[in-house]
Parts: C-alpha cells; sequence; structure tokens
C-alpha cells in the first residue's frame, strides 16, 4: 500500500463512536440483537478476495473506517481500546489515527516478515480477548492467508475457548444509512452509469437499429466496459458529460460486474440477474432488449438496468408501462419508517389490482440494501423481513416481470432498476433518465398503428425512433409532415383555418409541459439534495500564495543602496523598512498613490487587508484573516521625478500583471489536443478549395480539409494548420446553399483551441455558392437569342452548381462521420423551422437541428445543445407587442442564460411547438426579467430553490395564458408604447411599437377590439382573420386599391373602464 495514502482519522473516530453506541444500545433495537452480551468485536481479513468471489462485509466494514482496504489485517474493538495486527508497512499507515485528537486508545502490533521469527503480535491479541468470552465476529466468511493461518493456529493451541457470534446483521444495521460523504461516492457512481447508458449505449443501440448492423450482445456489452479505458484514460467524449466530471477520479471507478446486454436472440434467454453474461450471438433486432450495468467509486455501489422495446406488442408496453407504475408505487414506501416487506408487498398489491395474471411473473424480491456491498442480505425487499427503512439509506430496487410467454410462445422479460435513496417522505432515484416511453420506445414498422402508451412522465409515445437526449429519427424515415419530430410550418398555418386541430395542439402541449415542469422539478431535488449548505462547494474564491524571491541570496543588487526598487522581471516591489530590503509581490498591492506637499512629494502604497470596502475584491480571501496586516506605507522625498518615475512604474506594473492574469484566465479552458495521426499509404479524402472560419492569418486563400485517423487537419496555401481530433468535436453540421450564399461544414467543438492568436470553440469551412455573373448584352449570343434565354440558363447552371455543392459537402461531412468510428452524426438545420431573432448584436436566422439550435451562416456563431437548456423563458409576450424575448437557462447554472431578443410575435407558436417537441419546459411572461439576479440568488443555495418551487415563479407552461394577457394589453391599447430601452437594433425597435394608427390600418384589427371578443386570445384572432380574408376573396374583394386599404375602418366601441 503506498506510503502516500491519507486517513481521515475524525471519520473513523466517529464511526468506530457509532458501533460502540449501537453496542451499548443493542438490546433495544432487534437489528442490534446479535451485538447483545458481546465482549469484544473481532474482524479478520486475509488475501485480497478473487475477482470471481462475493463482496465480503469484512472488507466493507474496513473501507467504511478506514477509506482503504487492508488485507492481511486483524482488528479487535473493544469499547475502550482498539487493537490491529498487520505488517509494518501497514502499521506505518495506521500511526496517522494516533494523535492528540483521538478519541479511543489505539495500540498496533505487528507481525514480523514471512522470514523471521514470529513476534508476540497474535498471543498479545489473544491475551486480551481472554478477558471476555463471547466474540462478536463474521462467522460466515472465509479467508485464506499466511496471518489467517498463524491467527488458527494459534486459537487452536490457546488454552481460552470463546462463543463466536455472528454480527453481520448488527455491522449492516450500522453501515446502512449513509452521511453526506457516502451519498456524493454513490452519486457519483450513479451518475457515470446513467452516462454510460445515455451517452454511449443508447446511441450506439439507435445505430444499429438504423443502418441494421450486425453485432453480438458480447460486443456491445463490451464497448461500454470499454469506456472506462484499461490501462489507458476514459472516455471523456462520454464522461464529460457527467456531473462534476473533472472532479472524479477515474482511477476508483470500476464496474460490478460486466455490463449484461440480451435480446429474444441470446441462445441462454432472458435472465434478469446480475450474475448473467452476454452471449456471442448476434442480437435481434427486433423485440425485447435488455442492459444493466453496475458502477462503484471508491468502494460504493450503484446499479441500473433498462428495458428498450424494438417494434413491440401493445401488450407488453402496457406490461412496460405497469413497470413504470410500479416503481412510482414503490418511491412511495421506500420511506423513513418503512417495514421492508412492506415495499414488495405494495407492490404485488399493486399488480394484483391493474394485471393479476402478471402477479407470477414477479420476482421474490423488489431489491436490496446496497453501499459499499453490492448486495446486502440484511435489507432484502422481501415478503419476509420485517427490517425498518431509514432515511438515508440505499437501495437497489429492481422490479420486473420474468418468463412471460408472448404471442409467438416465446418467453421474455421485462426490467427496470434504479439506485434509490430513501427519504424523509418518498424515495428518489439517483440512476437518472432513460425510462420514458419516449426514450425506450423503438418503432421502424410504418403498417402499424402508433402506440398510444402513456405514463405520468413520458405524454404521448411517439412512433419515430427515438432518442435518450431528446434527439430524433432523420428526414428519410418519416413520411409524415414533421422533420425529426420538430413540426413543420405547413402544419400550423392549417390550424389557423382548423380550430379543432389547434385546440387540441394547445391541449397537449399544456399537458406535455406540466409533465416536463414536474420532470424537472423531481430531478432538481434529487440533483441537489444534500446541498442545501454551500459549505464544499469549490466556485469560491481561493487563497494563493505568491513568492517574490526564493531566498535572500536571489535580490537584485540594486537593493543594496535602500531604495525603493520595481523590479518588473519578478513582478515585485522592493521597499526599504527599518533598514531592511522587503519584497512585495505585485499582487498584495491595492494601489499607489502620489501627492505633493510643498518642497515634498509623497508616495503612499495600499495593500490588500481584509475588511476593505473595495467593491468586486472585497471578498478576497486571506490565509488567516484574524492576523496582523499593514494596510499602507507612505514615504516622501524631495526628488519628485524619481516619485514619478516609480508610480508610474508600479502602476504600470500591475497593469501588466492584471493583463496576464486575465489572459491566463480566459485561456484556461483551451485544451492542448493529442497529436493528428495521419494516414499513411494513401490519400486522405480530401475536401478542396473550401475558406475556413476563423481565418488563419494573411491573405485570404482556400485550402484544404482532409479526413486522417484520428481527426481531420485544414491546410492552407501558405502552410498554416489546424488540426481537429474526433475526441474534441462536440457536433458536426452541414448547411446546404438552399437559399443560401454559402454551403458550410462546421464544427462545434467539447473545448476551445487556439487559431491563430484567437480561442475558438466554433471552426467551419465553406465555399461560396454562386459565381460571379457577367452581362453578355451585345455579345454573338444576342444575334441568335431573343428574350430572356440568357438569364434562364444562367439560373440553371446555378440551380446544378448548389447541387453539386450540396452533394460534394454532405457526402463529405458524412465521411467524416464515417471516419469518426460512429462518434459523430451529421446534423443539418432544419429550414422549415427558422425564425429570426437577435442573439448577439444583429438581426440573425436561427434554426433548430436535431439536437441543437444554430445559426452558422456568418460569425458570431451560434450554437446551442438542446440538452443543455434546463428551461425557456418567453418575455415579452403581450397581445399588441410585434415582437417577443426568448431566454435560455441552462443546467449549467454557473453559465449565464442565453437571451435572444425581437423574435417576430407571429412566430410564438411555432417556437413554442418547436420547444414542446423536443421536450424543452417553458414558461411565458409579459416582461423582461433580471436574469443576473436571478442566477446569483439560484447559485447561493440551488436544492433550496427546488424545495421552494424551483421554476413555478415562471407562471408554470405558461400555454394557456396568453388570452389573459391579451385582455389586460388590449384594454390598455392607447396608452400602452414599447420601451425603448430594449437592447434590440433599431429597425426593429422602431417595428416593435404599438400605435392606434396600426391597429386603423386593417380592418382585422377594428374587429378584434369588440367588446365581444376583447378576451379572445391570439389563436382565435388569426383565426378569424384568416376566415375574413378567405371571404373578402370568394366575394371579389380579395385585392382592394391602395386607396382602399389605406382608409381608416371603423373603430369597435370604446370599453367601458
Amino acid at each position: 500500500m503506498p506510503d502516500e495514502v491519507k486517513l481521515n482519522a475524525n471519520l473513523f473516530f466517529a464511526r468506530i463512536k457509532t458501533i460502540v453506541d449501537a453496542w451499548n444500545n443493542a438490546g433495544s433495537s432487534p437489528e442490534l440483537e446479535s451485538m447483545t452480551g458481546v465482549d469484544a468485536l473481532l474482524v479478520v481479513i486475509g488475501d485480497p478476495a478473487g475477482d470471481d468471489e462475493p463482496d465480503r462485509k469484512s472488507t466493507a466494514f474496513q473501507i467504511w473506517l478506514l477509506g482503504y482496504e487492508f488485507p492481511s489485517t486483524i482488528m479487535l474493538v473493544l469499547k475502550d481500546k482498539i487493537y490491529f495486527v498487520c505488517s509494518a508497512t501497514k502499521g506505518k499507515i495506521l500511526k496517522q489515527l494516533i494523535g492528540p485528537n483521538s478519541t479511543m486508545p489505539i495500540e498496533i502490533l505487528l507481525q514480523g516478515k514471512p522470514k523471521d521469527p514470529p513476534t508476540n503480535a497474535i498471543p498479545n491479541v489473544l491475551e486480551v480477548m481472554s478477558a471476555g468470552k463471547r466474540i462478536g465476529t463474521l462467522t460466515k466468511e472465509q479467508h485464506t492467508g499466511r496471518l489467517v493461518d498463524e491467527w488458527k493456529n494459534a486459537l487452536d493451541a490457546s488454552n481460552h475457548k470463546f462463543d463466536n457470534v455472528d454480527i453481520s446483521a448488527a455491522l449492516s444495521a450500522c453501515m446502512a444509512v449513509k452521511d453526506s460523504e457516502e451519498m456524493k461516492l454513490i452519486r457519483t457512481s450513479a451518475n457515470v452509469a446513467s452516462v454510460i447508458l445515455s451517452a454511449h449505449f443508447v446511441p450506439k443501440l439507435e445505430l444499429i437499429l438504423d443502418r441494421g448492423s450486425k453485432t453480438t450482445h458480447q460486443a456491445l456489452a463490451d464497448s461500454m466496459d470499454a469506456k472506462l479505458g484499461d490501462g489507458t484514460k476514459p472516455d471523456m467524449r462520454v464522461f464529460g458529460k457527467a456531473k462534476n466530471a473533472s472532479d472524479i477520479d477515474f482511477t476508483s471507478m470500476e464496474f460490478i460486474y460486466p455490463p449484461i446486454v440480451q435480446s429474444k436472440s441470446s441462445s441462454s434467454g432472458y435472465d434478469i440477474r446480475f450474475s448473467a453474461m452476454s452471449t456471442e450471438d448476434q442480437m435481434s433486432h427486433e423485440g425485447i432488449i435488455l442492459v444493466a450495468l453496475g458502477m462503484k467509486y471508491r468502494g460504493y455501489c450503484a446499479n441500473m438496468a433498462r428495458t428498450f422495446l424494438v417494434d413491440a406488442k401493445k401488450t407488453q408496453e402496457q406490461q412496460y408501462e405497469l413497470l413504470l407504475t410500479l416503481q412510482s408505487e414503490a418511491l412511495t414506501k421506500l420511506k423513513d419508517g418503512t417495514v421492508a416487506r412492506e415495499v414488495y408487498q405494495h407492490v404485488v398489491n399493486t399488480v394484483k389490482a391493474k394485471s393479476p395474471e402478471l402477479e407470477k411473473h414477479l420476482p421474490k424480491n423488489v431489491g436490496w440494501g446496497m453501499g459499499l456491498e453490492f448486495r446486502d442480505g440484511s435489507y432484502v425487499l422481501g415478503p419476509k423481513n420485517s427490517r425498518l427503512l431509514k432515511a438515508g439509506m440505499v437501495f437497489n430496487l429492481i422490479l420486473a416481470f420474468t418468463d412471460v410467454v408472448g404471442e409467438d410462445g416465446k418467453k421474455y422479460s421485462l426490467l427496470l432498476t434504479d439506485t434509490v435513496k430513501v427519504g424523509e417522505e418518498k424515495g428518489v432515484c439517483l440512476t437518472e433518465g432513460i425510462k420514458t416511453f419516449k426514450d425506450v420506445l423503438f418503432s421502424f414498422n410504418d403498417d402499424e398503428p402508433a402506440p398510444k402508451g402513456k405514463s405520468k412522465e413520458n405524454g404521448e409515445a411517439k412512433p419515430a425512433k427515438s432518442k435518450a437526449n431528446g434527439a430524433s429519427p432523420k428526414k428519410g424515415e418519416l413520411k409524415s409532415v414533421q422533420a425529426g419530430s420538430k413540426v413543420l410550418r405547413a402544419k400550423t398555418r392549417q390550424q389557423f383555418m382548423d380550430p379543432e386541430a389547434s385546440t387540441s395542439l394547445s391541449a397537449r402541449i399544456t399537458t406535455h409541459q406540466k409533465e416536463l415542469h414536474s420532470q424537472r422539478q423531481e430531478e432538481g431535488i434529487a440533483r441537489f439534495a444534500g446541498e442545501d449548505d454551500r459549505t464544499g462547494r469549490e466556485d469560491g474564491k481561493i487563497f494563493k500564495r505568491f513568492q517574490s524571491y526564493k531566498g535572500e541570496a536571489a535580490l537584485p543588487k540594486e537593493v543594496e543602496s535602500l531604495r525603493i526598487y520595481v523590479d518588473r522581471k519578478n513582478s515585485s516591489v522592493v521597499l526599504p523598512i527599518n533598514g531592511f530590503a522587503v519584497a512585495f509581490h505585485i499582487n498584495v498591492i491595492k494601489n499607489a498613490s502620489k501627492s505633493d506637499e510643498g518642497e515634498f512629494t509623497y508616495l503612499r502604497i495600499n495593500f490588500q487587508t481584509p475588511g476593505q470596502l473595495a467593491g468586486k475584491k472585497e471578498d478576497t480571501p486571506f490565509e488567516d484573516p484574524n492576523a496582523t496586516f499593514i494596510r499602507s506605507v507612505s514615504y516622501r522625498s524631495t526628488d519628485s521625478h524619481r516619485f514619478d518615475t516609480l508610480y508610474k512604474a508600479i502602476q504600470e506594473l500591475k497593469k501588466e500583471v492584471n493583463k496576464r492574469e486575465q489572459e491566463k484566465k480566459a485561456m484556461a479552458d483551451v485544451v492542448e489536443q493529442d497529436n493528428l495521426q495521419e494516414i499513411k499509404g494513401k490519400r486522405p479524402v480530401r475536401l478542396p478549395e473550401v475558406f475556413v472560419r476563423p481565418a488563419t492569418d494573411g491573405k485570404r486563400l482556400p485550402g484544404d480539409l482532409e479526413i486522417h485517423q484520428n481527426g481531420l487537419r485544414y491546410v492552407s496555401p501558405l502552410g498554416h494548420k489546424i488540426d481537429l481530433l474526433f475526441n474534441n468535436i462536440k457536433h458536426l453540421f452541414f448547411q446546404p446553399c438552399d437559399n443560401e450564399m454559402l454551403v458550410i461544414v462546421h464544427f462545434h467543438l467539447k473545448a476551445p483551441i487556439m487559431i491563430g492568436k484567437k480561442k475558438t470553440k466554433d471552426v467551419q469551412v465553406y465555399r461560396e455558392a454562386s459565381d460571379v455573373q457577367f452581362d453578355e448584352t451585345g455579345n454573338r449570343k444576342r444575334k441568335y437569342r431573343y428574350g430572356d434565354e440568357d438569364e434562364i440558363e444562367l439560373e440553371q447552371q446555378e440551380r446544378k452548381r448548389r447541387q453539386a455543392l450540396n452533394k460534394e459537402f454532405k457526402y463529405f461531412a458524412e465521411k467524416i462521420a464515417e471516419a469518426s468510428d460512429e462518434r459523430l452524426e451529421v446534423d443539418i438545420p432544419f429550414g422549415e423551422l427558422a425564425f429570426e431573432g437577435v442573439p448577439f448584436r444583429t438581426n440573425v436566422k436561427l434554426q433548430p437541428t436535431t439536437d441543437c439550435l444554430v445559426h452558422l451562416a456568418d460569425p458570431p456563431f451560434l450554437v446551442v445543445t438542446l440538452a443543455d437548456i434546463e428551461i425557456a423563458s418567453l418575455e415579452r409576450v403581450q397581445f399588441g407587442l410585434k415582437q417577443f424575448d426568448m431566454v435560455l437557462i441552462f443546467k449549467d447554472f454557473s453559465r449565464p442564460p442565453l437571451q435572444i431578443n425581437s423574435i417576430p410575435s407571429n412566430q410564438l407558436d411555432n417556437v413554442k411547438e418547436w420547444l414542446d417537441s423536443v421536450d424543452v419546459p417553458l414558461a411565458e411572461g409579459p416582461v423582461n426579467l433580471n436574469w443576473g439576479n436571478i442566477m446569483k440568488n439560484i447559485n447561493e443555495n440551488p436544492y433550496e430553490f427546488f424545495k421552494e418551487g424551483g421554476w413555478g415563479f415562471l407562471g408554470g407552461t405558461a400555454v394557456g395564458n396568453a388570452g389573459s394577457d391579451a385582455s389586460d394589453a388590449s384594454s390598455e391599447e392607447s396608452e400602452f408604447e414599447m420601451d425603448e430601452d430594449d437592447d434590440v437594433v433599431s429597425s426593429s425597435a422602431s417595428e416593435s411599437d404599438f400605435s392606434a394608427e396600426d391597429s386603423d390600418a386593417s380592418e382585422s384589427g377594428s374587429e378584434s377590439f369588440s367588446d365581444e371578443e376583447s378576451g379572445e386570445d391570439w389563436d382565435e384572432l388569426e383565426r378569424k382573420a384568416a376566415k375574413s380574408d378567405k371571404k373578402r376573396h370568394e366575394d371579389g374583394r380579395g385585392h382592394a386599391s391602395e386607396s382602399e386599404s389605406d382608409r381608416p375602418a371603423k373603430k369597435g366601441k370604446a370599453k367601458k373602464k
């Protein structure tokens, strides 16, 4: 065991106190009954257990107390003293527990080396034990090794006979309730398990099913196992999506068992035991697919299993829906004070009430306690266990139907497993996601009707291929009016003419939004549970040490004259104080000031000290704020010129250091990529004559983009190179030149890189879609051609050129996806769903894609990953305003919200429908909110924020609130005028002003302000306007003259106030 192992002595003694307190109160609790009358607790551990052996409670007990496993160690615990028998190396580590803060004496007895004669360590322990007779130990465990053999021999040779009592159940009770440190480790295990499933397994499964690829169950399971790396670094393309991934020590992360993948083609059949093995059979592309994986972080376990239904039967969907219901019901019972058997009985009763025929297919228990042991047999959720559950316990909740006979006569199983924390009022799932119908249901048979299965969380089940991250199928897979489950605008136009369709759509969005808001609330509470204060959070400022010189010898020669000296090289100022040269680093100097009084010039140097009201730096941390500080030093001299020079030098040095720190901070997230592995022996696939943005230094010339083994390389004619590695590319976009000036392949990176002297996370290559056209009037062709033949020919040539460009760039993008070993997928913006807005300073066209919202045509580029969005807030949504704003709040609360201003109001319904289709919760409001202050308050205590209602302050779904807002706004139409301070461009600001003249300029506007219709919502008014236009067209008045259209319409009746 390495010498650098650090033991937490405080934690050790706190947990020993838990053991001793339980020992003293053993008679009052059935769980601790086995400790009654015990004189000593003995734990003997031999050589480490093999990989195939089950977890040992003795090892778990050691890790619980010490944080590490200590093989070949004996531990004897008395009520007033602790003894260890171990080797000299382990003894050196265990001595860390002995100190002035020790609450119980510890004696470490060292065992000799194999070649040395035996020591008195074991006889001394036996002598201590002989004072009692009943010894509490783990009787069911069998250990081997030299120490165990010596112990057994000494015990047999001893005259003392002991009564061994099994205390495994009592130790389980002591370790069952997890403290905050243990919960943090279990959450990390659960988080990593969830990420492997959602970020790797599900996308890979979708790709296999989509392409019809052949793969074995073992190969798919091995792909998950390989993500942690075997002697190599873990795959951060996957684990980078985990919460606080940078804080995880992946060397301490391991799989509990090899990941399991099963389908109906498994030769062993469906086996829900976690000891099952994935077979080498080809995975079936239809029916039930089961996957299970368990993770262990620093000894603490988390487990999850999921069922995927591919072209499943309706009965199977109904059975899976029942599993979701059973989990919801079981969570209500996993609370403080519940008896273990009541959880199992409640599940059985629910199945009897809903589907009695499935009762015989339930497993013998619905889970067990989990922590340092994957399976704690003392806390099985079975029909006979009478142990009480307590808040803070963790269970592996297993809900399944086994050996169900299908319509084809073959047996199948359904499985849903999660790691659950017992709460005060209900249980909380620590393993997240991939369980609703939208996540697990795959349908490729267009002839079958769409499934109608629902659950409390999932809303409507979708017939198309679904993704765990909210992504959707490719365009070619759907034949309806949807593009990647994003509703096209042609559909919404029909809704104006069909009131019933619009009403049903609005109701569906409202229902779905309620589910999404409820889901976000539950996720927020589970996500920040245990973080109800800021203690231990690492986003605060930290104390920094600065060293000017390593010793007195390093001081510059100029200090010998005992004059003030500014040392730019070492970023320090040397001051003479009482005949000594004292160096101060520039970072401890707050500022300097100079003043003239008579014939003297004064130079005052102020230092950073606690308690100063210094604006942004008032919370500057100090190592010891209670120490004595020098606040300032003043010097005077008659040499004003020298003091002027010193003052300027200090100010300039301060600016230089601050500038360097800002640059360093700005570059903190820039990663150093691995080396590009060039393809050798053949010519790489190349996209020639393309421009790159951001541009490299020098003249603007087209270069070539090449595909290599692990990434891409752009080479300019001047020799400049830009390398993009596949493991640093987050999104790959292809934007065709249809109705655009450029055809683009765009790369959005996970971490920024340097191009020249600029940092960027977005790199794109493009080619202009049209050549310069020449007017050939007067040439030879005009002699033989009349009319528009030349223009028609030019249009045809340009159309062919655009088609060729699209084909060339799309082919190259698909080659990139292929070369990335299926890590990347080509994402194409949906032009039909585009809307305008101002994300930065100018009005641009924003286009949704399968996974993102993008603007790629001009810099600055915008790429927002939909999976990163927590909620969308639509602001300035009022009747009469021509524009509204959209604020996107991210799941990472430290990231500032993105505000997109000045979106036309006629696209409000389309934006809401799109947000709802990609499972983004939304809310509406009539005014802009101060998101800087809101996010500051949320970050101070996110758990309390969700406990008090979370995003409910935004007004919930707000889909049906437009009507009330509209009536309020219309009643004050003459008084309302848009605030000119809104951050929009001047042209859009002028268009959004509302006035009476605008409403009088159209007939539909005058009708909408009558008494009878003042309470109608925006959709109703649009439908009436469409009907009115249609009627006028049928009456022959569809094309009114300019004089008629400019004529003021009749004003509606004034509303009573």
